[in-house]
């Protein structure tokens, strides 16, 4: 579960068809106008969920998008519960992405990094949003495959090139953006590795979920809702 593809495949298109006009009364037939309710909105909700990533290096500060629900649950559950604590970024490069989050960097042997457990369930691909591989943003990692492959179940990265990594652009599933520590990020991908692109020191991290009002993380962290 290492390996990110490097090639964008292109999304299929998606077939839509117009519905038959419904059929117009007999002749003679009283004409009955039937009032159709709206749909309900759904409730937005005032508040947002904000993710803080401690390193060594600093602290980067995330959200999560509410069109990718799996991975923001699956995401939100583990850091709340402590699953990414003792965790490393045990892939970075430079100019590209740090990535993070496998169970087996939490262990002595570095030769296991990334690889994932055995049993590791997945996450189903959420391409649909269209969300971008922007500067900052927080994606799955997956193993190699078309789009539409399954995420990894804990996995993740983010990206550090500055102009974005947009090749990556509808084959791996964006959930999330960095709204505090850009530079964390470019220190981590900077650091000693080794032939690997694993950190010759433990780049370890634990995290911590707040709940603030939407208001609130704008005027702190400028991050504007759409």
């Amino acid at each position: 579960m290492s390996r990110l593809l490097l090639l964008a495949l292109p999304v299929a298109a998606l077939a839509f068809t117009t519905p038959a006009h419904a059929q117009q009364p007999a002749e003679g037939v009283a004409k009955v106008k039937i009032k159709e309710k709206a749909p309900k909105k759904p409730k937005v909700s005032s508040k947002d969920e904000v993710v803080t990533i401690t390193t060594s290096q600093g602290d980067i500060r995330l959200v999560l998008f509410d069109d990718t629900p799996l991975h923001k649950k699956n995401f939100l559950e583990k850091a709340k519960s402590g699953f990414y604590n003792g965790t490393t970024f045990h892939r970075v490069i430079d100019n590209f992405m740090i990535q993070g989050g496998d169970a087996n960097s939490k262990d002595s042997d570095p030769t296991n990094d990334g690889m994932g457990k055995d049993a590791d369930p997945t996450v189903p691909a959420e391409l649909g949003p269209g969300h971008k591989h922007d500067y900052g943003a927080l994606a799955a990692a997956r193993q190699g495959g078309p789009a539409g492959t399954p995420s990894s179940y804990s996995q993740f990265y983010l990206v550090e090139n500055h102009g974005g990594t947009h090749f990556l652009d509808g084959a791996y599933t964006v959930y999330g953006q960095t709204i505090q520590g850009l530079d964390v990020i470019d220190k981590i991908a900077k650091v000693a590795k080794d032939g690997r692109d694993r950190p010759t020191t433990d780049v370890k991290m634990t995290m911590k979920v707040e709940k603030l009002k939407k208001k609130k993380i704008t005027k702190l962290y400028g991050y504007k809702y759409q």
